[in-house]
């Protein structure tokens, strides 16, 4: 994805206020071994693409004065009750720079499983995005969790996913986390009103 980013020039919370007010927003790239930019964006451009999933788990083209740089989204810091962006952080990157990111998880073919199909059985998402390291060069937009295969009561783990060549995941020293369960279809058993009726009757035999 490319984006088109302004160089800012002034700086500081009254300057940052009347930037929104002009509808732009206030942000930083920094990394690359080039001192940190502050920039401002179009905020109707970045708000639509902050909707789009690809927006935060991949690497974008930033245009800044006719040149074009490799950067990777780092932070969005939201307005607490408004739809709008306070500021926003991009990280240079090239095929030297490794990192790690939170990027999300697709699960799919769930519907075709004998756990679902034959069992009917439900998918309890543990988690619904994992933190990978790799080269930038390397980031996938997300990991795909095939659920094709599942059975009833079975586990899916952070060791049974496919990952892309030279992409690992971070577990923080969990050894092998949960990303999916199987749960069995609980069966909704309803009462008899049985001990109302017989307190409707008892109490038309006193009368």
């Amino acid at each position: 994805m490319q984006f088109v980013a302004f160089e800012r020039q002034q700086q500081g919370t009254g300057a940052s206020r009347r930037l929104r007010n002009t509808g732009r927003a206030p942000g930083i790239v920094f990394g690359g071994g080039i001192a940190p930019a502050t920039i401002e964006l179009d905020h109707n451009a970045l708000w639509h693409a902050l909707h789009k999933e690809a927006f935060h788990a991949s690497i974008l083209d930033m245009e800044l004065n006719g040149q074009v740089q490799k950067v990777l989204l780092r932070d969005v810091q939201y307005h607490p009750f408004k739809p709008q962006v306070l500021h926003v952080d991009f990280q240079r990157v090239d095929e030297k720079t490794r990192l790690r990111k939170k990027i999300p998880l697709h699960f799919v073919n769930a519907e075709n499983s004998p756990a679902v199909k034959q069992d009917k059985c439900l998918v309890n998402h543990v988690a619904t995005e994992i933190e990978i390291e790799c080269l930038a060069t390397q980031l996938p937009e997300f990991i795909t969790v095939d659920l094709g295969n599942v059975v009833k009561g079975q586990s899916i783990h952070a060791n049974d996913l496919q990952l892309p060549a030279g992409v690992k995941i971070v577990t923080h020293g969990k050894p092998n986390p949960t990303i999916a369960t199987i749960v069995e279809p609980v069966e909704e058993v309803i009462a008899a009103p049985v001990a109302a009726a017989d307190d409707k009757k008892g109490k038309k035999g006193k009368k």
